[in-house]
């Protein structure tokens, strides 16, 4: 039998986050999800993750381990949880648990009126550098894609399966998720949630060392939603977007 959804962490070099990430995920879902697949994705990790993962898989059926033997990057790992994947509904999140697992059984209930649901952190735990650049950044998304969501570079999302058929698999594509699906016709709903300190690892990301490749994929992106081919979504009513 099919899960009703199937959860997706990308994970890199998160040995200490594994265990507490999915005894808070698979705790979040119960009672308001009976079948739940929950897919880890080790990304070349060298610090001991993936036998972390193993131990998971083999303490509790619902989860699954995929390892890439090296690094990757986050896009090549959610595509391929995405690829394994098998429920109907798809939920994503970051495995450094600064994302909240909680927000997810109320991120369902709002995906019955969408397409899909995504995260806004209001009150990031992020240094002051790194909300500094989310702001450029979509003040430049706003100007290149004229798409004005207030966070799509929150990794806390949960979407039907038909989502993915309007995204393109490329370096980068996890930060234009909601734009490319919006943009596809997909409902695409935003929702206040809750961001944590991170309390074990280290940041797998800088600032600077993610501008020139930000500015080369917001160029694509650009250029791949004027040639975009309109899906058939189901609409729920209402406007395509609301915040």
């Amino acid at each position: 039998m099919c899960p009703e959804i199937s959860i997706v962490v990308p994970l890199h070099n998160e040995a200490g986050n594994v265990q507490p990430l999915v005894r808070r995920i698979l705790e979040s879902l119960t009672g308001s999800v009976q079948r739940i697949e929950l897919i880890l994705v080790d990304d070349g990790s060298t610090d001991g993750t993936w036998e972390l993962v193993l131990k998971a898989q083999q303490a509790d059926a619902r989860v699954r381990g995929i390892r890439h033997p090296v690094n990757l990057g986050q896009s090549a790992a959610l595509f391929s949880g995405f690829r394994a994947s098998e429920g109907n509904v798809i939920a994503t999140l970051d495995g450094d648990l600064q994302n909240d697992p909680a927000d997810l059984p109320r991120m369902l209930v709002e995906l019955k009126r969408c397409d899909m649901v995504c995260g806004v952190r209001i009150a990031r735990a992020d240094g002051a550098l790194r909300r500094i650049s989310s702001r450029v950044a979509r003040w430049a998304r706003k100007l290149a894609l004229r798409a004005d969501f207030a966070d799509s570079g929150c990794s806390l999302r949960v979407f039907k399966r038909r989502v993915l058929e309007a995204l393109p698999a490329f370096k980068g594509v996890h930060r234009f998720i909601p734009i490319l699906a919006s943009s596809a016709g997909a409902v695409v709903k935003e929702m206040p949630v809750s961001h944590h300190h991170r309390v074990a690892g280290h940041s797998n990301y800088g600032v600077w060392n993610r501008v020139g490749a930000g500015i080369f994929d917001l160029l694509m992106v650009a250029m791949l939603i004027r040639r975009q081919i309109k899906l058939d979504f189901q609409k729920p009513g209402g406007d395509r977007r609301q915040s």
